[in-house]
């Protein structure tokens, strides 16, 4: 088969897979991108980026991450390791004496969700913060007296907390904002110029809107402050930045190798047994090969990459309703584009 021909037909077969999720093109829906060897080989928009004013989503609009945002706080960390400002085996207590237990918990405990501290998501009380102007110190003062899960080290359970106490963490070492110190280390240096930290009253060109779905249709995405998830999923990229922000990890142009090496290991509990994720990553396998994924979910949007490093191969997925998950159609499309190219060898 021609190349031109199977490209269209690999094309066509991506278009009816997204098509099967994002069906309302009338409704709001998401930008999605596939990168081989550094080189785009596909990357479309669909639905609306706004209801009310019915303009079109692009490849070029700005989605809120929510979770995709601790890969960014993770190597920000690791930047300051290699700055030799901090060690990720640290225990926290280093640098918040206070903190309950802080000195059985370390960074790495943070960056790996097996501290053990209440994720504060799961909070009753949250609602009460939820539109609050929070500093990072008010938020952690907010969940570190809740009562722990279990120990440090015991299992691996998902937590936004630690990822907001490494955010405070970052501002203590460096002295700076969590915002600015991502805007100046990794944003400004890799020339991400449509990446922010989120922000409802900053005007932002090619803003995508978020909404969600009820039983009477759609409606704008529940409002908070941005404070509250803060180095947790406060940050807002789009396709074309996620793609300057893979190639500077793959060819370490942030971190060095030792540093790179932390973030996509699997790492071990107490009792010895290993974990799929490392720093800020999910680390996996699909189709056999090894794989890095991350997604994240914030009112109004969902987010999902996947890297296949042996192959060199990026998805990404963002939409703007949480009626649109697009974790499962990134990895559906990433392993198809696995088949497709261990097929051609």
């Amino acid at each position: 088969m021609p190349v031109a021909v199977k490209a269209q037909k690999l094309n066509d077969q991506i278009d009816s897979l997204i098509m099967t999720v994002i069906s309302d093109k009338r409704g709001p829906g998401g930008a999605f991108m596939i990168v081989q060897k550094g080189k785009v080989i596909y990357q479309k928009a669909f639905g609306k980026a706004n209801l009310e004013l019915d303009v079109n989503l692009s490849t070029e609009s700005v989605f809120q991450l929510g979770s995709m945002t601790k890969q960014f706080t993770a190597v920000a960390v690791l930047l300051l390791e290699q700055q030799g400002k901090l060690k990720v085996s640290d225990p926290i207590s280093k640098y918040i004496p206070d903190y309950p237990a802080g000195d059985k918990i370390t960074i790495h405990h943070l960056l790996t969700h097996t501290s053990g501290i209440k994720d504060f998501t799961k909070m009753k009380t949250l609602a009460d913060i939820a539109q609050k102007e929070m500093t990072p110190k008010m938020m952690v003062d907010f969940f570190k007296n809740e009562p722990v899960d279990f120990a440090p080290g015991e299992r691996f359970d998902y937590n936004n907390s630690g990822y907001v106490l490494l955010g405070y963490l970052i501002e203590l070492v460096s002295g700076d904002t969590y915002a600015n110190f991502i805007q100046q280390h990794i944003f400004d240096r890799l020339g991400m110029d449509h990446s922010y930290y989120a922000s409802d009253k900053k005007v932002i060109y090619n803003r995508a809107y978020g909404y969600q779905k009820k039983a009477n249709g759609y409606v704008n995405k529940t409002a908070i402050s941005f404070s509250v998830p803060f180095a947790s999923g406060a940050l807002m990229s789009t396709l074309g930045d996620l793609l300057k922000w893979q190639n500077a990890l793959s060819h370490n142009k942030l971190l060095n190798t030792t540093e790179t090496q932390l973030a996509f290991s699997r790492y071990k509990l107490n009792n010895g047994e290993l974990f799929n994720y490392g720093y800020g990553w999910h680390i996996k396998e699909s189709g056999g090969l090894p794989v890095r994924t991350h997604g994240g979910s914030i009112f109004g949007f969902k987010s999902m990459g996947v890297y296949v490093p042996d192959e060199d191969i990026y998805v990404v997925g963002l939409t703007n309703c949480d009626c649109n998950s697009p974790t499962l159609l990134t990895e559906n499309i990433a392993r198809m584009i696995i088949t497709e190219t261990l097929k051609s060898k």
